[in-house]
């Protein structure tokens, strides 16, 4: 079985229940286009600016349409499609769409600035891009340079050098499109990275995305009577992966456009939402904002809440702690996984286990998993090792980067560069990074690309960036920073000259110190950790 074929499934059984629902409350889309532009669903109420809803039946017919308007043009089998959109309606059945026409779907992460747009989409040979409005300055920036790569535009007035992807839709089948898929056919390419900068593509088939399903709905037990809330960006394997439970049960989803406490608690109340996936900050500010009476739980109807959890960064004991106090009835779970191992789930905590927070858990279903010493024998109960796992869902490679998938891919092992312990009940404990990457918020962050930045500013001889513990967002990104012998400079100086970084890229604190080097010529940033992250590193979750 392929992905795609329970979506057609779901509009076979259940095509005129609502599939998918985008709230946006905090605008009204002026820009946007909408199904209902083009009559292209029925019953559309417009009289809910900031709501829109799509069946199942709906879904696969947008699919089909996207798919058939590919062939048309004549991608095929093998075709890469990127996709730039900030979650919305249109995402999933387009990316449905690539799918169902035999094409690679490439997901790209909407904070991608111009130059890194432009990588990704060289770096994976794509051929063709759907953007929104919300990236066309960035878009004008590169455009005249991507020669080879055409664009559909989803939004009003798009720029010249795109096309109206709506209204082409408009006239293509909403009828299957005559591609037979296996599971063993290329799928989809996400983006990764460590420490070395730009991303890397990490390249799945079919038979991954389909078990990642069957992983997700066996830890979390989605039935057709529950509703998932999905805030996290639908590029990342992560938010993607936790609702092909829901498709795999034929259940709604709710795609919510912001973080606010009272917009989340307003969506559980309003969609009947049972599930809700958070990252540490929105959980963090929604307990902050009940605490101090900015919001009351009486104003919001959350009974049938029933389930609880995060991902995508370390998650504090103390925040599930303080979680239960106010849900106690609420079920908990984390998943740790990565995008080469196709997002959450090889190792789970389990809803039963919660007396283990602190622990990413045990292998997921279908996964299995070891702690390794360097020489790859299994380390004793208790010690530090390397973290690898084996399942379904492991990427089949670094797409064209052979050097990268020898360095992880050994066999059918995936090396995630974590290093890890396990207690005596069989519960793995991640203890600290092998790899330097900062997650800030959920976001990575990677040390080479700011450092590299920071290095252009000419009172600088040195500068190494680490991440330091946070209590909202898990680290901030630190630069300590070697001025030039003989030069003077202040932290303001150093912050006027990051405002040509992306905001979220931009390092958290400044601290003025001597940048350490071993002896051949690598930056010792375990020194630097000791000497700033106060006491010992806290043994924490990297999930989702």
């Amino acid at each position: 079985m392929v992905i795609t074929e329970l979506l057609e499934r779901n509009a076979r059984l259940y095509g005129s229940e609502i599939a998918l629902v985008e709230i946006n409350p905090s605008e009204e889309r002026d820009n946007a286009v909408t199904w209902r532009d083009f009559n292209l669903i029925e019953n559309a109420n417009p009289d809910a600016p900031y709501r829109r809803e799509l069946s199942w039946k709906d879904f696969d017919r947008r699919a089909n349409r996207f798919a058939n308007l590919l062939l048309s043009r004549g991608y095929r089998r093998g075709t890469k499609v990127a996709i730039l959109l900030m979650n919305c309606l249109e995402w999933l059945p387009i990316y449905f769409g690539i799918l169902k026409a035999g094409c690679i779907a490439v997901p790209m992460n909407f904070r991608y600035a111009s130059d890194e747009i432009e990588y990704c989409l060289d770096l994976a040979d794509v051929e063709l891009l759907i953007f929104g409005p919300e990236f066309v300055s960035r878009m004008d920036l590169i455009a005249e340079k991507l020669s080879g790569v055409k664009m559909f535009y989803v939004g009003k007035n798009g720029p010249t050098y795109t096309e109206d992807c709506m209204r082409l839709m408009n006239f293509c089948s909403s009828s299957a499109p005559p591609v037979a898929l296996e599971e063993e056919d290329h799928a989809a390419i996400y983006f990764s990275s460590g420490t070395t900068g730009f991303p890397k593509a990490i390249l799945h088939n079919h038979r991954a995305l389909i078990s990642s399903c069957r992983t997700e709905q066996n830890h979390h037990g989605q039935s057709r009577e529950d509703v998932f809330l999905c805030i996290p960006p639908l590029y990342h394997t992560g938010a993607k992966m936790h609702w092909f439970g829901s498709l795999l049960a034929g259940s709604k989803a709710v795609l919510l456009r912001g973080v606010k406490p009272e917009w989340i608690l307003r969506a559980v109340t309003e969609e009947k939402c049972t599930i809700v996936w958070l990252l540490v900050p929105w959980a963090q500010d929604l307990l902050d904002a009940i605490e101090d009476g900015r919001v009351d739980l009486n104003d919001y109807y959350l009974d049938q809440w029933r389930l609880m959890h995060i991902g995508a960064q370390p998650v504090p004991p103390s925040l599930i702690n303080r979680w239960k106090r106010v849900f106690p009835a609420h079920q908990y779970d984390t998943n740790y996984g990565l995008s080469e191992s196709i997002g959450p789930g090889c190792v789970h905590l389990g809803v039963e286990n919660i007396h283990k927070v602190g622990a990413i858990g045990k292998p997921g279903f279908l996964w299995e998993a070891k702690i390794v010493s360097p020489d790859d024998k299994e380390v004793e109960q208790g010690d530090v090792g390397e973290l690898i796992v084996k399942g379904p869902g492991v990427m089949l490679c670094y797409y064209k980067n052979k050097e990268a998938t020898d360095e992880v891919l050994h066999g059918d092992w995936l090396y995630t560069g974590d290093m890890a312990r396990m207690d005596e009940d069989g519960f793995i404990y991640l203890v600290d990074r092998k790899k330097d990457v900062v997650i800030s918020g959920g976001e990575n962050l990677y040390p080479v690309q700011i450092e590299d930045f920071l290095r252009g500013f000419d009172k600088i001889k040195d500068v190494a960036v680490i991440g330091l513990p946070h209590a909202r967002l898990g680290e901030i990104a630190a630069a300590v920073i070697e001025i030039k012998e003989g030069m003077e400079c202040t932290e303001e100086e150093i912050n006027t000259f990051c405002e040509g970084l992306p905001r979220y890229k931009r390092p958290r604190k400044v601290i003025f110190d001597k940048v350490p080097r071993n002896p051949t010529g690598k930056i010792e940033k375990p020194v630097l950790r000791a000497r700033y992250c106060s006491g010992r590193l806290v043994e924490a979750q990297i999930t989702g």
